[in-house]
């Protein structure tokens, strides 16, 4: 074969490269995030996510929303999640004498369920998991 012959095959092999390179980028699933309800602001840590140590499980709802916590099928009890009515933010931290003492490696389950605010009657849940490592 010639050096002619080379550089076209190369320069074919180079143009379906960049046609297989532009076709997955335009064709790929765009992977839309997961949506929240519309009485979610925030969740942490993030459904599916990998957490080192022991991190706090925090529900940030609209304000005057009130959740019942549910971790791995332990109710949490009111007194042990931090509420703050003005912002409907939950926090729940685990640690000694609560419902749940210590995160253990592996996957945890969190369920929220809300019954509304006074003056908003849409009751809603969001159920997400993450990770400990």
């Amino acid at each position: 074969m010639t050096r002619t012959t080379y550089r076209v095959i190369l320069l074919l092999l180079g143009i379906a490269f960049i046609a297989v390179v532009v076709g997955a980028v335009l064709l790929a699933p765009e992977g839309a995030p997961s949506q929240l309800p519309s009485a979610v602001n925030r969740i942490e840590p993030g459904n599916g996510e990998l957490v080192f140590g022991q991190p706090s499980v925090v529900l940030d709802l609209a304000p005057r929303y009130r959740a019942e916590l549910v971790i791995d099928g332990v109710a949490i009890p009111a007194d042990e999640v931090v509420w703050t009515a003005a912002t409907g933010l939950h926090v729940f931290d685990p640690g000694p004498g609560r419902a749940i003492q210590v995160w253990e490696p592996g996957f945890h389950l969190v369920e929220a369920r809300w019954e509304g605010a006074p003056g908003q009657p849409d009751p809603g849940n969001v159920t997400w998991t993450f990770r400990v490592q």
